[in-house]
């Protein structure tokens, strides 16, 4: 079958890379003519290894092809970015309706669409299906069938993960959902499960709110635990000892492109009975101002302190920056006049010569991702270290963790 993909990023290029590996000729748009470039020059612009050495694969150069525009194809995966509108709190589906409207000029009866892109629920129904009727004259989802099967990977793990992770496959009626079934099965080894389009676009949104809810009760009972004087790490692991809790790690904030993002998409659909999520959220999005208060308490008194952060990306051992709140943490500072330098060894114009030179004469080391290379390098120099910062403290925040250790540098 031809399928054309329209967006070519975190979601959309794993997929075309494995469609295309397995067989089926791919079209990769993108209305960015630079990643259409290097994906056609066997170059691509994520950083993870696996998909790069699928890019290569010869059996994907003979299948896939980028484009900035569509086709005519057999299926049409719509895999653009649907960001929250951060004045309204609501989803902008502007890119998406976009994709539909591009597509709609090569749709034939009998083609397949499917939105990977996460949306609130009704969305196929009350926004694709409409767009797709208009456009084209043809009825969804009786000769046009429309499906959402939302996307389930991770930065840093994406490869394993859109192959083995279980699959939601939700369609307006049975024939579509086979149509999809049969796409996904090209590839996918986790189980597809089928459902209705609602349903899939409210489960996927349930998954990452989920998420994001136990994150903010982690991050309160953590303050709490700190006003009392209590190391939350330590208050945490006994209470998760208890045979039917698991607390999940305080940390600095929530970021990626889906928990701090999608519980809005729930709330926008549910105003008057999302109260538990949207005080979730607001816990979370809270979390870098008091962070950036607790590093601001800890440089009290010191003339024109040197803060250097270590950390940059959304969680540990990836390179995706979105949302990051380690960004926004320095940000806040930077923006109250603190001198801050900020190091990230996963990011290329972020990283350091050594450790050592990175923290000297700093009066205070904010560890706000403790990357695996991050933890090494301490572990590594925490003599050199000591000696090479200027006053006598500084506060790791290790492994996102709200507790703080001081360390005392060597007498001269």
């Amino acid at each position: 079958m031809k399928i054309v993909v329209i967006g070519t990023g975190y979601v959309g290029l794993p997929a075309a890379l494995m469609w295309a590996k397995h067989g089926q000729t791919v079209v990769g748009v993108d209305i960015n003519e630079n990643v259409v470039r290097a994906l056609n020059d066997g170059t691509m612009m994520l950083r993870e290894k696996e998909l790069q050495d699928l890019l290569e694969d010869p059996t994907v150069k003979k299948n896939l092809l980028a484009s900035t525009t569509p086709s005519e194809g057999d299926v049409f995966v719509i895999a653009v970015p649907t960001p929250v509108d951060e004045l309204k709190k609501t989803c902008d589906i502007t890119a998406v309706a976009s994709a539909v409207q591009a597509i709609t000029p090569y749709l034939r009866p009998g083609n397949l669409v499917v939105v990977e892109s996460t949306i609130p629920p009704m969305t196929c129904r009350t926004v694709v299906k409409p767009l797709i009727e208009k456009a084209t004259g043809y009825s969804v989802p009786d000769e046009i069938r429309v499906a959402h099967c939302p996307e389930r990977i991770l930065p840093g793990n994406i490869f394993h993960e859109i192959v083995h992770n279980e699959r939601l496959i939700g369609g307006m009626n049975e024939a579509t959902v086979d149509a999809a079934i049969e796409l996904y099965e090209v590839f996918v080894k986790g189980e597809l499960h089928r459902t209705d389009d609602i349903t899939a676009e409210l489960s996927k949104l349930m998954e990452n709110t989920y998420r994001d809810v136990n994150i903010a009760l982690a991050n309160e009972l953590a303050e709490i635990c700190e006003n009392l004087k209590v190391d939350p790490r330590k208050a945490i692991g006994f209470a998760n000892r208890h045979p039917r809790v698991q607390i999940m790690n305080p940390g600095i904030g929530v970021g990626g492109h889906c928990i701090p993002v999608d519980p809005w998409f729930l709330k926008e659909v549910a105003p008057y009975t999302s109260n538990l999520i949207s005080t979730a959220r607001l816990i979370n999005d809270g979390m870098p101002a008091r962070i950036a208060g607790k590093i601001r308490q800890k440089v009290a008194g010191i003339s024109d302190p040197k803060i250097v952060a270590l950390g940059a990306t959304y969680k540990k051992n990836c390179e995706d920056m979105r949302e990051s709140p380690a960004v926004e943490i320095v940000e806040c500072l930077q923006k109250d006049g603190y001198r801050v330098e900020h190091f990230d060894p996963m990011i290329p114009n972020m990283d350091y010569s050594s450790i050592v030179e990175a923290v000297r004469d700093a009066d205070l080391i904010a560890v706000l991702v403790c990357h695996d290379t991050i933890a090494e390098s301490l572990r590594q120099n925490d003599n050199a270290i000591k000696l090479a910062m200027r006053t006598a403290q500084c506060v790791f925040y290790d492994d996102n963790v709200l507790a703080h250790v001081g360390i005392q540098r060597r007498a001269a």
